[in-house]
């Protein structure tokens, strides 16, 4: 069954407690696991607009407590400072202008957010 669509806040500020289990049995996460999974959380927090306020991370699911910021507040220069976050040196060009709204909107929006790390984290995982 799929969860309940999440009510997204628009043109200001707004904190969201997020949610996820698991679909394993039991208490399937190491203190290693975890380790990675709060590694992945706070460097994806630095290029996303985010500010995660709490966060608890369990054997079998997490809870994020996450204020998503204004993608307004972000100039273009800090788009820039992000993306190089983000992709690091495979990428020293920077982000054409063009890329610019594709980015804002991504690195502003909660689900694309909470995608990354829960697919990020399983591909390590598995």
């Amino acid at each position: 069954m799929p969860r309940i669509a999440r009510l997204i806040v628009k043109d200001e500020p707004a904190v969201y407690h997020v949610i996820s289990r698991t679909a394993l049995k039991g208490f399937v996460l190491e203190d290693q696991d975890k380790d990675y999974f709060l590694n992945l959380i706070r460097r994806l927090s630095k290029v996303y607009f985010t500010e995660v306020l709490g966060f608890c991370i369990m054997g079998n699911h997490f809870h994020l407590l996450v204020k998503m910021l204004m993608q307004d507040e972000f100039s273009n220069e800090d788009l820039q400072k992000r993306y190089k976050l983000y992709y690091g040196g495979k990428n020293q060009a920077g982000m054409t202008k063009g890329q610019i709204p594709f980015y804002r909107n991504k690195w502003g929006n909660l689900s694309e957010y909470i995608r990354e790390i829960k697919q990020s984290f399983s591909k390590y995982y598995n």
